[in-house]
C-alpha cells in the first residue's frame, strides 16, 4: 500500500535538517499520567537490575565465560533500553508527539538494530558455551578461555554494528513522502519503511537481508548447538541429565523471548504492517524483556545467584564494620 502523501514526493527528503514526528501513543490521552508512571518504574527496575548484575560480574575475581557473556548481555541491556525507552517516555509527555531530527532517526535505529544484533550473535555464542560444557567438559576451559570468549564479544558486537549500518543506509537512502510522521514511539525499521514512497518491495529486501543474518542463521546455529546437546544428554542418567539440562534452561527462556518479538516484528511484508500493533509488540521487547533477562538469570542461573549473595554479603560485613 502506497504511504499517505505518496502522490507528491518531499525534494527535501533526504535532507539532513529534516525532522520526523513521533505521534508515539497520541491516542491514549486519557492515559497518559499511568503509561508514564509504569514505563518509568519499569525503566528503572531495568536498569537497577542490569547494573545490579553487572556490578556482580565485575567484582568476582574469577569469572567463568557464562558470567562473562551474562556481564556484556547486560552492558547491552542497559544501551539498548536507554536508546528507546528516554524518546518513549517524552512522546508520553508531549501532547502531539515528539520530533527528532533525520540524522538522530537514523541514529537511534542504526543503535536499536547493532544492539539487537549484538544481542543475537551473543545469544550463539552463549549456546555454544553451553554445547561445550555438556558434550566436550574436559576440554571446556581449554576451549573457552579468556582471551577466545574476549573474540567471540568483540565479534558479536562488530557484526551486529557493521549489518546495522547496513541496513540504515539503506532506508534512510529512500525517499520519503511528504507526510513525516511516523506512528511509533521511536523510530523503528517497519515504521520509518511505512514512509517510504515506493509500492514496490525493493525496500523490504535490506530488511530481508538483515532478518536472514541478524535472526534466522543465529537461531539455526542455536537450534544446532541444542540438537548437539540433546544427543549428548540421551547417553547420561537422569539425575546427570537434569542437573546439565538446569544450566540451559535461562538462555533458552531469554533466546524464545527475543527471537520470539523479534520474528513476529520484522519477518513479514510491508502489507501487513499495524501501528498499533507494532507498538504493543515493541512495548514488549523494549520494556518488558529487558526486565524479565536479570529476573530470568538471577533465579535461574546457579552462578549469578552465588555471586550476587557474595556482593550482598560484603555489603553487610562492610556495614556492619
Amino acid at each position: 500500500m502506497p504511504c499517505e502523501g505518496c502522490m507528491e514526493r518531499d525534494n527535501k527528503s533526504t535532507d539532513a535538517a529534516m525532522e520526523f514526528l513521533l505521534l508515539g501513543f497520541s491516542e491514549l490521552l486519557c492515559l497518559r499520567v499511568l503509561l508514564f508512571l509504569i514505563f518509568l518504574i519499569v525503566h528503572l527496575v531495568t536498569l537497577a537490575g542490569n547494573v545490579m548484575i553487572f556490578m556482580a560480574v565485575v567484582m568476582e575475581p574469577s569469572r567463568p565465560p557464562m558470567l562473562f557473556f551474562l556481564c556484556q548481555l547486560s552492558v547491552i541491556e542497559l544501551c539498548y533500553t536507554l536508546v528507546i525507552v528516554p524518546k518513549a517516555l517524552l512522546s508520553l509527555i508531549v501532547v502531539d508527539g515528539s520530533t527528532i531530527s533525520f540524522i538522530g532517526c537514523a541514529a537511534q535505529m542504526h543503535l536499536f538494530v547493532a544492539l539487537g544484533g549484538a544481542e543475537c550473535f551473543l545469544l550463539v555464542a552463549m549456546s555454544y558455551d553451553r554445547y561445550v560444557a555438556i558434550c566436550q567438559p574436559l576440554h571446556y576451559f581449554a576451549v573457552m578461555s579468556e582471551g577466545f570468549c574476549l573474540r567471540l564479544a568483540v565479534a558479536c558486537c562488530l557484526g551486529g554494528f557493521a549489518v546495522a549500518l547496513g541496513l540504515t543506509m539503506a532506508v534512510f537512502r529512500l525517499p520519503f513522502c511528504q507526510s513525516h510522521r511516523i506512528n511509533h514511539f521511536f523510530c523503528d525499521v517497519p515504521a520509518v519503511l511505512h514512509l517510504a514512497c515506493t509500492q514496490s518491495y525493493t525496500p523490504e529486501l535490506p530488511l530481508l537481508a538483515a532478518c536472514v543474518l541478524l535472526l534466522l542463521l543465529p537461531f539455526l546455529l542455536i537450534l544446532t548447538s541444542y540438537v548437539c546437546i540433546a544427543a549428548a544428554l540421551l547417553h547420561v542418567t537422569s539425575v546427570g541429565r537434569g542437573k546439565a539440562f538446569s544450566t540451559c534452561i535461562s538462555h533458552l527462556a531469554i533466546t524464545l523471548l527475543h527471537y520470539g518479538c523479534a520474528t513476529f516484528t520484522y519477518i513479514r511484508p510491508k502489507s501487513s504492517y499495524s501501528p498499533a500493533r507494532d507498538k504493543m509488540v515493541s512495548l514488549v521487547y523494549t520494556n518488558i524483556t529487558p526486565l524479565l533477562y536479570p529476573l530470568i538469570y538471577s533465579l535461574k542461573n546457579k552462578e549469578i545467584r552465588g555471586v550476587l549473595r557474595k556482593m550482598l554479603r560484603k555489603k553487610k560485613i562492610t556495614q556492619l564494620n
